[in-house]
């Protein structure tokens, strides 16, 4: 009894990662770390000119404040808060209670008491700043000492709140760059990656029906120079044409499906009729490979699609089941409720297991062997089918066992036959 191993389409699975899409993901890091540097140099500028100005206006404040108050005290008894006075006249020095320890400067109290210079200067002492203002009014000389460390909390806070504002800008500027890197990237991925699956559909495709021609034109010259029949001759040749025509053909649905801007129209098919053509084109294959390739005709069996398209997905079948077989391959086109089925088989050496969840993925191989050491190897053709088959809204399965036998079954909706067209009318007689 037959295995089934697989169906396509099956359920949607992670997309294998390409060189476009590590293409993408690395400029859209670039961009992010560009963006990212770019924000970074610019919250580095706007947050030294905010320090800058918020610097000048704290001295500026600290200054008018402390000017003010000198110029007002009449004693050292009730300064503003975090303000400390020192007054020395000739009746002697007057200093707030309170005044830290090391603060008071009398170097700069006795050089403006002596020259009457106003000075102004921050001073540093256990870890504290204070900003010092010594004036001298009349004969007597003030020192006014403010603490610093409100405005320097005020500036701690500016400044974290600055830094996490950055910061945000930093992820942010990342974020979006990284976002418009890859819809700027984007459309270059795409292109590549059409590029890069047209060379290899097209390669790959063209591939059969050249091997198709030469295999016919080889046992043509072989026929012509054993002396054979010209009319026989003739009708390989007639055959040789049609096969030229095919790969024609073939080439026109690549360029189409390559080009996004282009719509293909569908039509009745006669599935029957289309593998019974496949079947004659390949016969001169199988019979090098000394293989004998059958077709079992159900009858006319209509599927709406692309002829070219499932020609291709047919030829790749047979192809693929006259290089694995043994003896026998057989094409056969039947009905099964309202579908129509296409199956190819073959008496070669089966399907891996181990292939089997991925046998419809491009370049999947088998690492398995026959016992006769045959292996059963698949690139993208069986990708290519099941992507014409997916188009065409059917299916395709693969059956069989391990080193005996395999089929590939393509299921696509039926549809009516389509109605003839008819025929002219014969044009009255105008004679009278």
């Amino acid at each position: 009894m037959k295995r089934s191993f697989w169906r396509w389409p099956a359920r949607p699975t992670a997309p294998a990662p390409t060189p476009e899409s590590a293409l993408l993901r690395r400029t859209a890091i670039r961009l992010g770390l560009q963006a990212a540097l770019i924000v970074a140099a610019v919250v580095a500028v706007l947050v030294g000119v905010a320090l800058v100005v918020v610097l000048r206006s704290q001295h500026q404040a600290a200054d008018a404040l402390l000017v003010n108050a000198v110029q007002r005290a009449e004693d050292a008894d009730d300064p503003p808060a975090g303000m400390w006075l020192v007054l020395q006249n000739a009746d002697g020095r007057e200093i707030t209670k309170g005044l830290p320890a090391g603060v008071f400067d009398g170097t700069t109290l006795a050089r403006t008491a002596r020259t009457g210079v106003a000075e102004a200067h921050e001073l540093q002492v256990a870890g504290r700043d204070y900003r010092i203002q010594t004036v001298r009014r009349g004969a007597t000389t003030i020192e006014g000492i403010l603490d610093l460390r409100s405005a320097n909390a005020e500036r701690q806070q500016l400044v974290m709140a600055l830094g996490l504002v950055g910061v945000i800008g930093l992820v942010l500027a990342a974020g979006a760059g990284a976002l418009l890197g890859v819809r700027a990237v984007q459309p270059l991925a795409t292109a590549l990656s059409l590029q890069r699956r047209f060379v290899s559909d097209a390669s790959h495709e063209l591939r059969t029906p050249l091997t198709l021609l030469t295999t016919r034109a080889q046992l043509l010259r072989r026929h012509l120079q054993r002396g054979r029949d010209p009319d026989k001759a003739l009708a390989d040749v007639e055959n040789l044409v049609t096969d030229s025509d095919h790969l024609t053909a073939i080439l026109e649905d690549l360029l189409l499906a390559a080009d996004p801007r282009s719509t293909q129209g569908a039509e009745p098919i006669d599935l029957s009729l289309l593998a019974s053509g496949v079947v004659t084109a390949s016969t001169a294959a199988a019979h090098a490979r000394s293989v004998s390739l059958t077709m079992v005709d159900g009858g006319a069996v209509y599927v709406e699609g692309t002829p070219v398209a499932l020609r291709r997905a047919v030829t790749a079948l047979v192809d693929n089941a006259i290089r694995h077989a043994q003896h026998a391959v057989t094409v056969t086109v039947t009905t099964n409720d309202r579908d129509a089925v296409l199956e190819v088989s073959d008496d070669g050496p089966g399907i891996d297991p181990v292939l089997a969840p991925r046998l419809f993925e491009r370049f999947a191989s088998s690492g398995g062997a026959s016992p006769d050491g045959r292996r059963r190897r698949y690139g993208i053709g069986l990708a290519l089918v099941g992507e014409i088959v997916a188009q065409h809204h059917g299916q395709i399965a693969a059956d069989g066992d391990p080193g005996s036998s395999t089929t590939f079954r393509i299921t696509l909706p039926a549809v009516a036959a389509p109605t003839p067209a008819p025929l002219p009318e014969p044009e009255a007689d105008a004679r009278p």
